[in-house]
């Protein structure tokens, strides 16, 4: 009973499993954007161009991606928390939100300020160092896989740091099937003990 008055246990794997979908299809379309006026030179190395349009697009795709997976998750948390006779908005999940916020809402600001100055290859590599953190901040106050999700997306960013050139590999990687796996056992474990 204390562990569950506690925990934020309402989090659908279902929604973890749509967001890694809309993750991988966001990454397809940012890399349609990024690669189609690659330019191979001579020696073989692409030259890559993006212009302001480019980045507003890639920058909307992202934002659709967020909301969307956001979206998702409020709407199969409720589903989740009324089939459990719970309430979605309690003490215990306000205090998740604060603590997930803090560092993504922080995280947020620094990509963007280092934007600003050029440093569009550290964009992904941060997303995800910053994500983790704010998942690892918040776990304590929900289900455990949302700890270990949030070391592997640290482990990847951190990994994405050293490999500049595949920031979008290494997203679509830890935001599209980082998240299908962990959704896929969420879902299997807790969401089905509740149909």
């Amino acid at each position: 009973m204390m562990h569950k008055s506690s925990r934020f246990l309402s989090i659908s794997g279902l929604s973890g499993i749509l967001a890694g979908i809309y993750a991988l299809i966001g990454a397809y379309l940012g890399y349609r954007i990024i690669y189609a006026n690659n330019i191979i030179t001579v020696d073989g190395y692409r030259s890559l161009i993006l212009t302001q349009d480019h980045l507003i697009q890639i920058f909307i795709i992202a934002s659709s991606v967020v909301l969307l997976a956001m979206i998702t998750g409020i709407i199969l948390s409720f589903y989740k928390a009324k089939k459990q006779n719970e309430s979605l908005w309690d003490s215990t999940s306000k205090r998740l939100l604060i603590n997930f916020c803090i560092p993504l809402v922080t995280g947020g600001l620094f990509i963007l300020i280092l934007m600003t100055k050029g440093g569009y290859p550290y964009v992904a590599p941060l997303t995800m160092i910053f994500y983790g953190l704010a998942l690892i901040n918040a776990s304590k106050y929900t289900l455990g896989y949302v700890r270990s999700l949030g070391l592997t997306m640290i482990i990847t960013g951190l990994i994405a740091t050293y490999f500049l050139g595949y920031g979008l590999v290494f997203w679509a990687f830890g935001f599209g099937i980082c998240h299908i796996f962990y959704g896929t056992i969420m879902h299997f474990k807790y969401d089905r003990v509740y149909k």
